[in-house]
C-alpha cells in the first residue's frame, strides 16, 4: 500500500508541473468567407501577405492569415473574463478586444471590460498594430492573466479600440504572442517571460502539439513536454536569432534534388502562420515539382486524386532531415485540394502549422533552442 501511495503522489506531483491548454480547431476565416460567398472578392481586395507581421518597426505583430484554426481560452481580470486567443510563436504581445471598440470585428467577439475587474490598471501608452489588411489600435493595460491554470499578476497587454475588418471573420478574439521580448511592441514583457521570471513553470519552456486530422487533441503545454504526443528522439536545434523562434535551414529537397533554399536560409517556427511560406521563386518551384497549378490569388491547387502519388518534401534544419508527406502539405476541403505553401516575398522562411502538425515542437527559452520530434 505504501509503495502505491508513493507512486500515486509522484504521479500527482508530475502532473502538477504540466499546464496544458487544449487548442480548439475552429472554423477559419477562409471558411467563414467562403460560406458567405465573399471569399473571391475578399482575396482580390486583400492579397495574402504572410510576412506583414514580421516587418514592422516597433508595432505589434498581427496576421491576415485566413487559414489559422487553432485557438485556446485564457482569462483576464478579477473576476476572470474569458477570451479565445491564437498562441502565436511569431509575435510577442498579448491583446484582446475591449468595450471601447466599436469596429465590426469587436462586435462579434468577446470584449474586455476594465470596469468589471478589481485588479485592472491602465498602462502608460497607446498601442498600434499594422498588418496585411489594415490595423488595430488600442491601449496598454495591466491586469492578472490566467493561462492553463497559471496566473501571471500585473501582465501588460493590449486592449483594442479599432480593429480591421479581417478580424471579424476570425474565430479567435485576440492573440497571445510567444516570441521574445526583443520584438515586443512598446518593449512589453511577454506572458511566457513573466511565467519564467515569477517561477510559475517547472521548466523554462513550452511545447506545442497540433493534431493533424481531428478537431481535438491539440494543445500547448507551459513548463513541460508531453511525451504522449511524439515518438522517437527529440532533435534540438539552436536558435540563430532569439527574436522570433528562428533557426538555420540548409535546404529543401524532393527526391534528393534541391528545390528551394539552395545554399541555406533562415526559417521561423511559427504557430501563428498556417502555411509553409518562402520566397516566391522557391515556392513556385516547389509547387511545380509537386504538380500544383497556381491561380491569380496565389493559391496552388492539385488534383485530389493525385495526393497518394505526390512526393515527400525534406526540410533539412541544421543538418537534420524532417520529411513532410503530401498528406500533410495538401489540404482537402469541399472546395478542392490546395498545397500549404505560400509566397512570402522575402528571404525568410516560415514553417507554420503545416510543418508543426508533423513535428511536436518544444520552445526552450533558457537554452535558446527548439526541439522537434515526430508527432503521433
Amino acid at each position: 500500500m505504501m509503495k502505491l501511495l508513493v507512486v500515486l503522489s509522484a504521479l500527482v506531483a508530475f502532473s502538477e508541473c504540466f499546464h496544458k491548454i487544449p487548442l480548439i480547431k475552429g472554423k477559419t476565416a477562409r471558411q467563414d468567407l467562403q460560406e458567405k460567398g465573399l471569399w473571391e472578392e475578399y482575396r482580390k481586395q486583400y492579397p495574402y501577405n504572410p510576412m506583414a507581421k514580421f516587418f514592422q518597426g516597433g508595432s505589434e505583430a498581427m496576421t491576415n492569415d485566413a487559414d489559422l484554426s487553432y485557438y485556446g481560452v485564457i482569462s483576464i481580470g478579477t473576476p476572470p473574463q474569458s477570451f479565445s486567443v491564437i498562441f502565436d510563436t511569431g509575435s510577442s504581445n498579448l491583446w484582446v478586444p475591449s468595450v471601447y471598440c466599436s469596429s465590426q470585428a469587436c462586435n462579434n467577439h468577446r470584449k474586455f471590460n476594465p470596469q468589471q475587474s478589481s485588479t485592472f490598471k491602465w498602462g502608460s501608452q497607446s498601442l498600434s498594430i499594422q498588418y496585411g489588411t489594415g490595423s488595430m489600435t488600442g491601449y496598454l493595460a495591466i491586469d492578472n492573466v490566467e493561462v492553463g491554470g497559471i496566473t501571471v499578476s500585473e501582465q501588460v497587454f493590449g486592449i483594442s479600440r479599432t480593429e480591421a475588418p479581417f478580424m471579424a471573420h476570425m474565430a479567435a478574439d485576440g492573440i497571445l504572442g510567444l516570441a521574445f521580448q526583443s520584438i515586443a511592441s512598446d518593449n512589453v514583457v511577454p506572458v511566457m517571460d513573466n511565467m519564467i521570471k515569477e517561477g510559475l513553470v517547472s521548466q523554462p519552456l513550452f511545447s506545442v502539439y497540433l493534431s493533424g486530422n481531428s478537431d481535438q487533441g491539440s494543445e500547448v503545454v507551459f513548463g513541460g513536454i508531453d511525451s504522449s504526443h511524439y515518438t522517437g528522439p527529440i532533435t534540438w536545434i539552436s536558435l540563430s536569432s532569439a527574436t522570433y523562434w528562428q533557426i538555420k535551414m540548409d535546404s529543401v529537397t524532393i527526391n534528393g534534388q534541391v528545390v528551394a533554399c539552395a545554399g541555406g536560409c533562415q526559417a521561423i517556427i511559427d504557430t501563428g502562420t498556417s502555411q509553409i511560406v518562402g520566397p516566391s521563386s522557391d515556392i513556385n518551384n516547389m509547387n511545380s515539382w509537386v504538380g500544383a497549378s497556381t491561380n491569380q490569388y496565389g493559391e496552388s491547387t492539385v488534383n485530389c486524386q493525385n495526393i497518394q502519388s505526390m512526393p515527400e518534401i525534406t526540410f533539412t534544419l541544421d543538418g537534420h532531415d524532417f520529411v513532410v508527406p503530401a498528406s500533410a502539405y495538401v489540404s482537402v476541403s469541399s472546395y478542392g485540394c490546395n498545397t500549404g505553401f505560400g509566397s512570402g516575398g522575402s528571404d525568410l522562411w516560415i514553417l507554420g502549422d503545416v510543418f508543426i502538425r508533423e513535428f511536436y515542437a518544444i520552445f526552450d527559452h533558457q537554452n535558446q533552442q527548439i526541439g522537434l520530434a515526430k508527432s503521433v
